[in-house]
């Protein structure tokens, strides 16, 4: 039930289809971070090919089922045969024309197999469960590179916001020191320095406008939509406390991750390879029926049949003994790649967790360093204004403000980037 649940999930809210990007997205459209992973769960080719590969698996499903049904097949065939002429005692006959004429329908029906074709079924139903779990680990990922890059438009806006500011102050600076120097108060290389500050400022301005441009195609990557119209994001790039515990984050994780189901499902596939090639030891016990029209001339006899076939494998050569080993030495590599995979996911985990505890306590301090910079900020001008300052105080206050801005910045997007990979590594959303 809970298998069919996640598929009626999948068919209704993850449905891929083709449409252009001015049919998802509305030019100037506001977008949230559920409205990006939404489009991208819809279109994102990824999604196609994983759901494409579920439907494989479930059409071998399909495919193993057949050998529960009768196998009927109509045969009809016309045929001419000369025989002669031959030589018998000196003489040579004359040569003889045989024609012969059949159509008929044939059933077969495996009667008795030793649950070779139930095991048959068992294994691809598993196979096509892991598919599914490989359907829903695609989506996650996709999930979390939209996350990671929404994130990302948004410290680059916001650091353009800085730089924006940055050119604003230098450019009140650079009005300040013209004015000193008109009056006499001040030497010329105070509007010099200034005039330096300013373009440098407008420099970090252009190339915090690019970093927009370039967070933004990524995010449209991201959605799969490279060629989207301009819209509107919504700004959540602020410091909300996650709360969960390193032991609760391990235990989801066991429970939840996607990949994790899948190398499980393979495993148990595996398991029932091996009592899958075990069964090529024991027989098949077929029925078999057949009615037909035969014969030599027109109106054909009619004819019909009916029996069974007991197949005993005596010799093969070794074959099955063969595939055993081959199914039992895949079962090992599985097992292997299991524990290996349950490893890496507590590594991630782990990783996880640290980074958004570092994250986490970088806010509150980087948060500090921003109140203490406008301070000296506000300091250094008014220094510069009373005559006892110089240029260098305000630059360095200036620069060490926007530095102070642009790290604040950057540890709200490690918080948020954090909390989404954490999120991936438990397998939830």
């Amino acid at each position: 039930m809970k298998q069919f649940v996640t598929i009626v999930l999948f068919l209704i809210f993850i449905m891929p289809f083709k449409a252009r990007a001015e049919d998802i997205i509305k030019k100037g459209e506001s977008l949230n971070l559920e409205r990006c992973i939404e489009i991208a769960l819809k279109i994102q080719p990824a999604i196609m090919a994983a759901m494409s590969t579920a439907d494989v698996s479930q059409s071998k499903i399909g495919q193993a089922q057949s050998n529960y049904y009768p196998q009927i097949d109509w045969t009809s065939s016309a045929s001419r045969t000369s025989v002669g002429p031959r030589t018998s005692f000196g003489f040579e006959t004359r040569s003889v024309i045989y024609n012969s004429y059949l159509t008929g329908v044939n059933l077969n029906q495996i009667i008795f197999d030793f649950g070779k074709t139930a095991t048959d079924v068992k294994i691809q139903r598993l196979t096509y469960g892991s598919s599914l779990s490989d359907l829903k680990n695609v989506s996650d990922q996709i999930i979390f590179n939209v996350k990671q890059t929404y994130y990302g438009v948004l410290q680059a806006k916001r650091n353009r916001d800085v730089s924006e500011e940055t050119v604003k102050q230098f450019e009140q600076h650079l009005e300040q020191a013209k004015s000193f120097y008109e009056v006499g108060t001040h030497p010329k290389f105070d509007v010099t320095k200034a005039e330096v500050d300013l373009s440098n400022s407008k420099l970090n301005l252009i190339t915090a406008k690019n970093a927009v441009r370039l967070a933004v195609a990524n995010l449209n990557n991201a959605m799969g939509v490279p060629n989207a119209p301009e819209y509107d994001m919504e700004d959540n790039l602020s410091f909300k406390k996650y709360e969960i515990t390193f032991e609760d984050a391990i235990s989801k994780a066991y429970q939840n991750r996607p990949d994790l189901k899948s190398i499980v499902a393979k495993r148990q596939a595996a398991e029932s390879s091996v009592e899958l090639a075990k069964k090529g030891y024991f027989p098949v016990l077929t029925g078999t029926a057949g009615y037909d029209y035969a014969g030599n001339a027109f109106p054909l006899t009619r004819g019909w049949n009916i029996g069974a076939t007991f197949s005993f494998p005596i010799f093969n050569g070794f074959l099955t003994k063969h595939q055993v080993e081959e199914s039992k030495a895949n079962l090992n590599v599985l097992r292997s790649n299991e524990e290996s995979l349950k490893q890496t996911i507590f590594l991630d985990v782990q990783q996880a967790y640290l980074n958004l505890k570092d994250a986490e306590e970088k806010i509150p301090t980087a948060e500090l360093t921003v109140k203490q910079a406008q301070e000296n900020l506000e300091i250094a001008n008014g220094r510069y204004a009373a005559g006892v300052g110089n240029p260098i105080e305000v630059t360095d206050a200036e620069v060490s403000l926007a530095n102070a801005k642009l790290s604040y910045i950057q540890a709200l997007y490690n918080y948020k980037v954090s909390q989404a990979s954490l999120a991936k590594a438990m397998g939830i959303r």
